[in-house]
């Protein structure tokens, strides 16, 4: 924790490589939510049950795939399938990551691309699938559309509670809900 205060510290908030990521400020600002209120459960979180508890969120990549801080390091968090994956001990770490793979880790070349056929993505905003990657979504711009990132994240709760107990490489029959 004490290495996201020393980040936030040096620089509070930010988007990066074409807002492909985007490290949230301390505090909320107008429009630009901040980590504090960006981990209140009532936001998003508790929308994934117990799935997405024990984790300090920070940042996200151009598709809302969350960064976080768990007890024994950086992980990223999937929106579609509730999953955590580890990536890094330490935020120094995951900025080296950050620089070295960017391509993938933020999602920089579908991010390019989208911003050159529909303009840029707003603060607040990701890159959102139509059709869930986890479902064969394809990662192309014609599948991706602008959603806030609390809006994105709670839809995709839904798709991560429907699929939990599914076994890779099954077939998925998702079911649409009414959004608020």
């Amino acid at each position: 924790m004490d290495d996201l205060t020393a980040l936030l510290n040096n620089r509070n908030g930010f988007y990066g490589f074409e807002s492909a990521l985007h490290v949230f400020p301390l505090e909320t600002d107008g429009e630009e939510i901040g980590v504090i209120d960006w981990n209140d459960h009532r936001l998003w979180i508790d929308c994934y049950d117990d799935l997405a508890h024990n984790a300090i969120f920070f940042a996200e990549d151009v598709f809302g795939g969350q960064f976080c801080i768990k007890q024994d390091g950086i992980y990223t968090f999937d929106p579609e399938t509730g999953s955590f994956d580890y990536l890094a001990p330490d935020i120094n770490e995951w900025c080296k990551q950050i620089l070295e793979d960017y391509e993938i880790l933020t999602g920089y070349p579908l991010a390019n691309a989208w911003q050159k056929k529909y303009g840029s993505i707003p603060a607040g905003y990701r890159l959102v699938p139509k059709i869930p990657f986890v479902a064969g979504g394809e990662y192309e711009p014609d599948n991706l559309y602008l959603e806030k990132s609390a809006v994105a994240m709670k839809a995709r709760a839904n798709i991560a509670l429907q699929i939990r107990d599914v076994p890779d490489g099954s077939n998925i029959q998702l079911r649409l809900i009414d959004r608020d």
